[in-house]
């Protein structure tokens, strides 16, 4: 089952770092690019698992391989659960997120602790030839801090506030935020759903 080759749908260095971490004891993790797979995929759905299994589904198909997608965001109660499912395009698709982090704290200015509880979401979709398609969901809660922290991570990590370990996840070290972070988590059980199916296939 070593070296099991998967493509996950991303051009996300970050993202793929992070993956790599967690899955490539068991998997030849490549991204798209590395793939040489050049597509361009509308993310219309309405959920987080309908943009996941949309990628996952429509590279798969170009490829023939197992392909890995997620899609995950940020849920901000006080925003009525913005950005969601629209976090990588909040704003415009091509605006810094620096540019976005500040857009989000001036929208929180005044709003106490209690009422600034956030979470961010990761549902990962896997597309198997001759299997079909997986999909697993996890979830981390924080809140949205007071200021930008950190320089670790990406995204919105700088101003998403975990209490209990006073730290924003830009300032965990990579091993800390996979261990509690929502892709990490959803990694590791989609890990286990694939290698549950692999042996089945034995």
């Amino acid at each position: 089952m070593k070296n099991t080759k998967i493509i996950f749908a991303t051009k996300n260095k970050g993202k793929l770092k992070e993956i790599k971490k967690i899955m490539s004891d068991k998997y030849e993790i490549l991204s798209i690019e590395d793939a040489g797979i050049d597509i361009e995929i509308i993310e219309d759905g309405k959920t987080f698992e309908e943009n996941a299994l949309k990628k996952a589904c429509s590279v798969m198909r170009q490829c023939n391989e197992i392909v890995l997608a997620d899609d995950s965001g940020l849920e901000i109660d006080y925003l009525d659960k913005a950005p969601g499912i629209y976090s990588a395009r909040y704003m415009g698709e091509n605006t810094p997120y620096e540019v976005k982090n500040k857009k989000i704290l001036e929208l929180l200015e005044g709003v106490e602790e209690d009422k600034r509880t956030a979470r961010f979401v990761c549902v990962i979709a896997a597309s198997i030839p001759d299997y079909g398609t997986v999909t697993v969901r996890e979830t981390i809660e924080g809140i949205i801090g007071y200021d930008i922290k950190g320089v670790n991570g990406f995204g919105y990590d700088p101003i998403f506030y975990l209490p209990e370990r006073k730290k924003t996840t830009a300032e965990l070290s990579m091993d800390e935020k996979n261990e509690i972070s929502h892709r990490g988590k959803a990694l590791r059980k989609m890990k286990k759903k694939l290698n549950d199916i692999m042996e089945k296939s034995l």
